[in-house]
């Protein structure tokens, strides 16, 4: 991927700003965030990373990342949902995009949302513990990919690989589609996510698993499953025994 901005930037123009994801929401995989901005202000170019998946499950340094804009979201590490920040270094200038009482030196008018702004501290503040907790969610989180992969070889986990979230596994269970194994988990009380996205009735592939290499049968029977502080080794034993159930009625079909 450094080769690939690296070339990617030798074609671009003035004033280009590189955008890219700290640690994808999808597969949890984390980039060289460090390395990408450094390769982007060599062709001259701004750097902002969306840290959002990120923050309160690894470290996050604002100032060691080399950016040059970051963003956060509260609500993905304890915080109140609908609020964020937006992180600039001293030498950018923001244009704001509402007009009117100069608050935020001037680039963001309008009321504070003083309560949002006191629960994100407070998430904040919590960082650390969460980022301990993250350790046991690792330590769940592999048990159950290699469980899982002993059972049944044919499965696969994306981004397992290189470096990723400790919470987060993106599983393929061939044959069996995404909707049909979210319908089936939550049939045992259990809530996972899709790897792909619904529009107008019709499910479309997970861009992301097709950029890893994955086809469209294999981007539509992809789950993502995310874990979090609470979760016990009792409630990876209830995924992994709902897994199988379904991986053997697969068979039988």
């Amino acid at each position: 991927m450094l080769e690939d901005l690296g070339n990617a930037l030798t074609h671009a123009g003035k004033n280009t700003l590189v955008s890219i994801m700290l640690a994808n929401n999808e597969t949890g995989v984390i980039q060289d965030i460090k390395s990408l901005a450094r390769i982007s202000h060599e062709a001259g170019a701004l750097f902002h990373t969306d840290a959002i998946q990120a923050l309160g499950k690894i470290p996050v340094d604002f100032r060691a990342s080399g950016v040059d804009l970051m963003s956060l979201s509260a609500h993905k590490f304890g915080g109140p949902q609908g609020v964020g920040a937006l992180i600039a270094q001293e030498k950018i200038t923001l244009e704001p995009l509402t007009y009117g009482g100069g608050q935020e030196v001037g680039r963001r008018s309008g009321t504070e949302n003083l309560a949002g702004i006191a629960g994100f501290a407070k998430a904040v503040s919590l960082v650390p513990q969460n980022i301990q907790a993250m350790k046991a969610c690792k330590k769940i989180r592999d048990r159950i990919e290699q469980e899982i992969g002993e059972y049944a070889p044919e499965a696969c986990f994306y981004g397992a690989a290189a470096g990723r979230l400790p919470n987060t596994s993106t599983i393929l269970m061939p044959g069996v589609s995404s909707e049909t194994q979210v319908i089936a988990f939550d049939l045992e009380g259990l809530c996972v996510s899709s790897g792909s996205a619904c529009s107008s009735g019709k499910v479309t592939p997970s861009h992301v698993v097709a950029a890893m290499g994955g086809g469209q049968d294999q981007a539509l029977s992809t789950i993502r499953v995310s874990l979090g502080p609470d979760t016990t080794q009792q409630d990876a034993d209830a995924f992994i025994f709902a897994w199988k159930k379904l991986y053997d009625r697969k068979k039988m079909s």
